[in-house]
């Protein structure tokens, strides 16, 4: 009975330090990924080929330097840049001089400290076809 508590006390002791070894592993790993300079600037998403999808943003620090994997949407307004957020009103009324319609945004997050501007207004051409509100409904009578 001695020798089975024995090789069961064992057995805990070399858990123990193999969680204990496992962790120190994880912290030094943070370590040297980490870097202690806190003031990053980074510049903004260049997409690896065309104008959107996968690319990366570089940002300095003091004298580092690093690069992070980052995503241009396909459908992102060029106009405004991948890193600035806006919330978009309702699409205003047709213009009868212009043809255009008009809504605004105002700036919801920028991110990586990206350069944005508070209030963007985007427009695009008024539709041609006429929508109907509502659809004539077959009567589902008896004959």
């Amino acid at each position: 009975m001695q020798v089975r508590g024995l090789l069961l006390l064992l057995a805990l002791i070399l858990v123990v330090a193999a969680a204990a070894e496992a962790g120190k592993n994880k912290k030094e790993k943070a370590k040297k990924d980490g870097s202690k300079c806190e003031d990053w600037r980074w510049g903004p998403c260049v997409p690896n080929s065309k104008d959107c999808g996968l690319g990366y943003r570089e940002g300095t620090c003091k004298d580092e330097s690093k690069k992070l994997k980052c995503k241009i949407p396909c459908n992102w307004k060029k106009k405004f840049g991948a890193d600035c957020k806006y919330k978009f009103e309702s699409w205003g009324g047709c213009s009868a001089q212009t043809g255009l319609k008009t809504r605004s945004g105002i700036l919801k997050k920028a991110l990586y400290n990206a350069q944005c501007e508070e209030i963007v207004y985007v427009t695009k051409p008024c539709s041609s076809k006429i929508k109907s509100k509502s659809k004539a409904k077959k009567g589902k009578g008896k004959d």
